[in-house]
């Protein structure tokens, strides 16, 4: 089984910045993409950033220029990097990946997610 526990998540002023920390472990043989989501309370769950294997990297129009999705493969950890928080940002953040098992089985694995709020 492959566990993923976010961390970084807290009360921020606007304009300020956070960290979020997503580390996976278990029967993890590799782990393909890597994603963060946000969900809102009343709102739908949405991507915030992506990253691939090889670092290729995906951003929701919201947080363009202000996230930076970023992964150490070698400790199976994944970032984000969250500047310029607005009040609109407040959200549970969830991390997402896609694990090749020790077994060669595929996962899609999901954190507990971690409250970000931003004040204004």
């Amino acid at each position: 089984q492959v566990q993923l526990v976010e961390s970084g998540g807290g009360l921020v002023q606007a304009g300020g910045s956070l960290r979020l920390s997503c580390a996976a472990s278990g029967s993890i043989f590799s782990i393909n993409n890597m994603g963060w989501y946000r969900q809102a309370p009343g709102k739908q769950r949405e991507l915030v950033a992506s990253i691939t294997r090889i670092g290729s990297t995906n951003y929701a129009d919201s947080v363009k220029g202000r996230f930076t999705i970023s992964r150490d493969n070698a400790k199976n950890t994944g970032y984000l990097q969250m500047n310029s928080l607005k009040p609109e940002d407040t959200a549970v953040y969830y991390c997402n990946a896609g694990v090749l098992t020790t077994r060669r089985a595929f996962e899609d694995c999901w954190g507990q997610g971690t409250q970000v709020t931003v004040s204004s």
